[in-house]
């Protein structure tokens, strides 16, 4: 996959989706999501910002320009866009979908993202429920932000008394980089659309999926990029 990889592309999108679930935009953010290495990403950042694509700011947080948040945005657009497109057509596996669409985010023309919105009626949010970004810029209905209407099941079950039912709304980017991970989640009906009951279980999050016999315990650190409506 790397030679159809664009580093710099790939950087802004992190920092975009890390801002979605509002966690601040730090070099080890970046290196964790990445799983590049802190020097490798401190010659990026570095260079990004010598590009004037990114502001590093006093706190050491990334800001984007405003010229690194259009390209942040036209690629986010691409990669959500491609989901949709391989999902909803060529029928790629969900658990799959992510991974693919990385690849084409890098090489998808304005003109094949019109194409793509007309086909498929003109879909607002990814096949995990992440809205689809600058829509506006292409004629089509601006996408509501991510965190609106929705929070994480941990902060839903934390201090709550019983099992809280809600109804399935997004996966966060890092929930998506993992086929196997992806694929128990399907398997256990943890996807969007789905009703579900949620239940603290010590560090874990208990879900438990409306028509799905099987119950799912997931880790804190996965839970919290799984967000549900309120």
């Amino acid at each position: 996959m790397a030679d159809l990889i664009d580093t710099t592309e790939m950087y802004l999108r992190t920092i975009l989706e890390l801002e979605e679930e509002n966690i601040n935009p730090l070099r080890a953010r970046i290196s964790e999501r990445l799983g590049h290495s802190g020097p490798t990403v401190s010659q990026t950042v570095g260079r990004m910002e010598r590009d004037g694509l990114v502001v590093v700011s006093t706190d050491r947080h990334l800001e984007l320009t405003d010229v690194g948040r259009r390209k942040a945005i036209h690629v986010m657009r691409k990669h959500r866009l491609a989901e949709r497109l391989l999902s909803d057509v060529i029928g790629l596996e969900w658990e799959f979908v992510h991974e693919e669409a990385c690849r084409w985010e890098h090489v998808m023309s304005e003109q094949v993202e019109r194409r793509i919105l007309e086909m498929l009626d003109h879909p607002t949010e990814s096949p995990y429920g992440n809205p689809i970004p600058g829509l506006e810029e292409l004629g089509d209905i601006e996408a509501v932000p991510f965190t609106r209407g929705v929070v994480n099941i941990v902060t839903l079950v934390h201090g709550a008394v019983g099992a809280q039912t809600k109804t399935i709304k997004r996966l966060g980017e890092p929930a998506q980089v993992d086929p196997e991970l992806l694929l128990q989640l399907k398997q256990s009906g943890v996807v969007p659309g789905n009703r579900a009951a949620f239940s603290a279980a010590g560090s874990y999050v208990l879900v438990e999926v409306e028509g799905f016999s099987q119950g799912l315990e997931l880790p804190n650190e996965v839970a919290s990029h799984i967000f549900v409506g309120i």
